[in-house]
């Protein structure tokens, strides 16, 4: 098959759909299929070809709400030749865009539907329209929507008109990147955190996480690592010296893929305590963790909260419950044998369930029956 994906943006850019559809890419492509991605040029890349997908990178004129808008985007699908478009939400630019083509080509479109678009301010006008103007026509072209978390079909006012159409796919890891590796222990008991610092993300609850160390750093010599970098960098930095937490708290920047999987594994509990199930998907680092035999804690909202405490790999929080975060760090942080066992419990239920084969197992079927 040729196959055609509409990420807003692609590798070397890290981010939630730019990993799925770089993986997801390269499974395909291990699997004889052509993969091509059309994106915008965030980072600056010339790289044609990665990892076996072909690449056309487009000049972007504006950034609305973490979107690129891509002028050339429409014309330069229609060059392609493809039996199918695969393209991601929460970027209407790119997404619609797709849709528009899809009909003109008579092609079928995949939509990979990561959350609902909302906002604060401006942008949530801007979201408000969209969702009453634009994203039923995008769900309507979409021969399937694949959903990342099962609670979407229940609470997405959008995709209740469209259950027939929504399959479940949960996102997978890759084994051969995160996996546990030897590092130099301290003493210390050490937390990670890790995602964008920047408006956009503040969703992820960093505020929560660091009140929380304050609260449990007079009961245990807790330090606290923050991966990431963004426009909100100073404004946490400032919140770290405001609440006297200088000695606790690390900010580490942007971390590479290496740096990344040194830090999952360095650390002895990792914590995402995202506080908005609209915006948050997911919660694809939380199982990056796990995979690295690390314990998690995260918040209700994140779609992996379910099979997280049902497998015992971690514990799950009420989101913007700053005692119930600091309790359950100091759960897991004081006692080394639960927390080797939520490691073992998790790393067994990232080889069961969030694997990228699995997932490519999933969406390749459904293409062959949509070209079929």
């Amino acid at each position: 098959m040729k196959i055609l994906q509409t990420p807003v943006r692609f590798y070397p850019y890290i981010g939630g759909t730019e990993q799925v559809a770089l993986y997801l890419g390269k499974e395909l492509v291990n699997r004889g299929h052509a993969v091509s991605v059309i994106c915008a040029n965030e980072p600056r890349a010339c790289a044609p070809n990665v990892s076996g997908v072909n690449v056309k990178r487009l000049d972007y004129v504006a950034k609305v709400a973490n979107t690129n808008i891509t002028p050339a985007l429409l014309s330069e699908i229609l060059k392609q030749d493809f039996d199918l478009l695969h393209t991601y939400l929460p970027h209407p630019w790119s997404a619609d865009i797709s849709a528009i083509a899809s009909r003109i080509k008579k092609k079928p479109l995949f939509l990979t539907y990561c959350n609902d678009i909302t906002g604060s301010g401006i942008n949530q006008f801007i979201a408000g329209c969209y969702n009453r103007v634009f994203l039923p026509g995008l769900l309507k072209t979409a021969r399937k929507i694949f959903i990342i978390n099962k609670n979407y079909i229940e609470s997405s006012p959008f995709l209740k008109k469209f259950s027939e159409k929504v399959v479940f796919l949960p996102l997978g890891v890759d084994l051969e990147k995160f996996k546990p590796i030897p590092v130099e222990k301290e003493e210390a008991p050490r937390v990670f955190f890790m995602a964008k610092l920047d408006n956009f993300h503040r969703y992820k609850g960093l505020e929560y996480l660091l009140s929380a160390v304050k609260e449990l750093k007079s009961k245990i010599p807790i330090k606290l690592y923050v991966g990431g970098q963004g426009e909100l960098l100073g404004f946490y930095k400032a919140f770290v010296k405001e609440h006297g937490l200088e000695g606790s708290v690390d900010f580490l920047g942007f971390l590479s893929d290496e740096e990344l999987v040194r830090f999952y594994n360095l650390c002895d509990c990792f914590v995402l305590p995202s506080v908005s199930s609209v915006q948050e998907g997911f919660g694809l680092v939380a199982v990056e963790a796990m995979a690295c035999k690390k314990p998690v804690i995260v918040t209700e909202v994140i779609g992996t909260a379910e099979e997280i405490k049902s497998h015992n790999a971690g514990i799950v929080v009420k989101s913007r419950d700053i005692s119930d975060l600091a309790s359950a760090l100091e759960s897991i942080l004081i006692n080394k044998e639960k927390a080797g066992v939520m490691g073992e419990n998790g790393y067994r239920l990232v080889l069961e369930k969030y694997t990228w084969q699995k997932q490519a197992d999933i969406i390749e079927k459904e293409y062959i029956e949509a070209i079929k």
